[in-house]
Formats: C-alpha cells, structure tokens, sequence
C-alpha cells in the first residue's frame, strides 16, 4: 500500500513515448495502474533523470519505447547500457486513439499498458555494431545510386532536343562513356539555348561521375563491413554482398533478438497470413508488411538460383510436375531461403563452412 491506500505490487513498467526535443514518460505498476508521469529533454542529462525519477517507484520490469529506431534509438541504448530490458513499444492502437483521444501523455500510458498486456514484445535493434555501420552506410550508398540514376536519365532525355551532331556523337555509348564524353564538353559562350544545353549535359555528366565514384567508394566499405561481420552469408549460392548487407540491417547487431525461423521471415515479409473465414478454413494470402528492401533482396537470390544453382532448377522442375505455378514455386523458396538466413544468423559458432541443403 501507498500513502493514499492505493495497492501496489511494487513491480512497474515505464512507457516512453518519444519525440525529437522531449520524451515523455508514465510509471505504471502492475496492480496500482499509472502512479506518474515526466516530460524529459532528449540528451544523457534527460535520460539519467528518467532513471532517476522511475527507480523510485519500485523494481522497474522493463521500459516500453516508442520509435527505438528513430527518436528512442538514443534512449533505448542508454537504458541497455544501465542494465534494464527495453521493449519496442510500437504504435499507439489507433482504436484507442479514437476512444480516448491523443496526447503524449496518453501514448506513454498506453506504451507501458502494452507492455504490461504482453502486447508488445519486440526486443529493439542494439544498433551498437558493425549492422548499424552497414544502415547508416547503405542510406547514403542508396541515396547516391537513386540520385545518380536520375541524372543519367536526365541526360538523355535533353540528349533528345540537342543538335545532330551531338547526338550522333553519343549514341551508342555507355553511361559510363557518356558521362565522359559529356563531362568534356567546354562551351565558351551562353548567347544561345544549344549554349545553355551543352552546359547542361557537362553539369550532369559530371554529377553523374561524382555520385557513381561516391556510390562505389560506399560499396567498397560495406563489402568490408559484410565480410567483417558475417561471412558466412556469403557462402551460399545466389546470396552476393548486396543481400547478405540487407540481411544485416534487419537482423541488427543483435540477431538473438529474432527467435525463430518464421519471426524471421516474418520481418522480411515472406510468412504467409492466414485468410480463413466462416466456411474458407486454411486459405493464405501473402505477406505485404516487413522489410520490403530484404523481401526483394531475397527475390533476386531466389531468380538467380533458379537460373544457375541446378538443386534449385530440380526443385522448379519437380513442383511445376505438381502442378504448382511459378508465383507458388518463388514463396517457397523465399521461405527455403530466409529459413537458411536464418541458421548462418545464429550467434552458435560453426565448425564448417556452409553449403546449400538439397531442395
């Protein structure tokens, strides 16, 4: 019991709700509900005063953070650190949202009611390793291919409108060799618009040539990072460093957090929902949440095996003799695939390289 004779279990959790200049959180104890609430400044002073003001309160079972990938990404590190089990909160029930209304207080009180319900149970990425090098590397690797591409298509398109000379000059070529040769234009003059367009096309080309050595300089570094980290994901056939990265970013530093095969397919998108309903018991439809950049990823691999990895090609084989269209055969092998991942992700040291099981 407490001073005004509310009972208390003495066993609370915190809900955090997180945004970028302020957190706000709500102490909730198990028996006695939401005993209080603190709005706190996103930096290490904030954070120690959190600890310091929910301590108090009682023995503290885990903290539920909103946003662990973004505005909590800070907060659920220094929690880690000081030895406290964090939980990724999620989004708020947007059924509640509608009942009870919104406020930052509200969202901190129902991060630590789904905490307490069992509701929310994902354990957050440690993003304290070479995983979190790799995402922060692939956001500008990916950035600067995308940007790169749009300048190339650019090019073209105001190739389109330039005199026959210069066209015929750059037909045929490769982007690369475009690029070149466009990047040496040397217009002297702006008295016309064929001037203004020839110093056009040398802006892009050397754009272009900027951005694909930035994007190959990052390849470069998350190639070492990948090998560093995990090369084991490199030995099974079709799974090149591109995949093997995305694999990395999702699992997190901390793979152990993913507890089974079909958790892990289920962040990738490949686990099937079920669809049944009144007298349609048993039916499935695809999966079109998770981590679409590793589902596509997992595509590539299985496209590519179906090609040249000949256990793949008897599988195709024997299942289109089933009677199973191409769209089927592709789910399976993403769940063969992602099933393999899975195994080359566990932290259990390995005795022998790895090599892909018979289909």
């Amino acid at each position: 019991m407490n001073n005004s004779g509310q009972p208390r279990s003495g066993h609370v959790v915190i809900g955090v709700d997180t945004h970028k200049h302020v957190h706000v959180a709500a102490v909730m104890d198990t028996i006695g509900g939401i005993l209080a609430t603190l709005t706190i400044p996103t930096d290490t002073g904030g954070f120690q005063q959190l600890l310091d003001w929910a301590t108090p309160f009682g023995r503290i079972l885990a903290f539920g953070v909103e946003g662990t990938g973004s505005y909590g990404a800070t907060l659920a590190s220094f929690l880690r650190r000081a030895g406290h089990k964090v939980v990724e909160a999620g989004r708020p029930d947007r059924r509640l949202r509608r009942m009870n209304g919104k406020s930052d207080t509200l969202d901190a009180e129902n991060a630590a009611r789904a905490v307490l319900a069992g509701f929310a149970t994902a354990t957050p990425k440690s993003a304290d390793g070479k995983a979190e090098m790799i995402r922060q590397l692939k956001v500008v690797h990916d950035q600067a291919v995308e940007q790169r591409t749009a300048a190339m298509v650019t090019m073209k398109a105001m190739l389109v409108h330039a005199p026959d000379a210069l066209r015929q000059e750059t037909a045929g070529k490769t982007q690369i060799a475009l690029a070149r040769y466009l990047a040496a234009l040397r217009p002297r003059h702006l008295d016309s618009p064929e001037d203004a367009l020839r110093h056009a096309l040398r802006t892009l080309a050397k754009r272009w040539q900027y951005l694909n050595d930035e994007a190959k300089e990052l390849t470069k570094m998350i190639a070492d990072l990948v090998h560093q980290a995990a090369p084991q994901l490199l030995e099974p056939f079709g799974i090149g460093v591109d995949t093997a990265a995305e694999i990395l970013v999702v699992a997190g530093d901390n793979p152990e957090r993913i507890k089974s095969e079909a958790a892990l397919a289920k962040l990738a998108g490949i686990a099937p929902v079920p669809t049944g309903s009144g007298m349609t018991s048993g039916r499935h439809r695809i999966n079109h949440g998770g981590h679409r950049q590793l589902n596509a990823a997992i595509y590539r691999t299985v496209i590519v095996r179906m090609r040249f990895h000949q256990p793949t090609i008897d599988y195709v084989a024997r299942r289109t003799a089933e009677g199973k269209t191409k769209r089927e055969i592709i789910r399976c092998l993403k769940r063969y695939v992602i099933r393999e991942v899975y195994h080359l992700l566990r932290p259990a040291p390995r005795t022998g390289p790895a090599k892909s099981r018979q289909l």
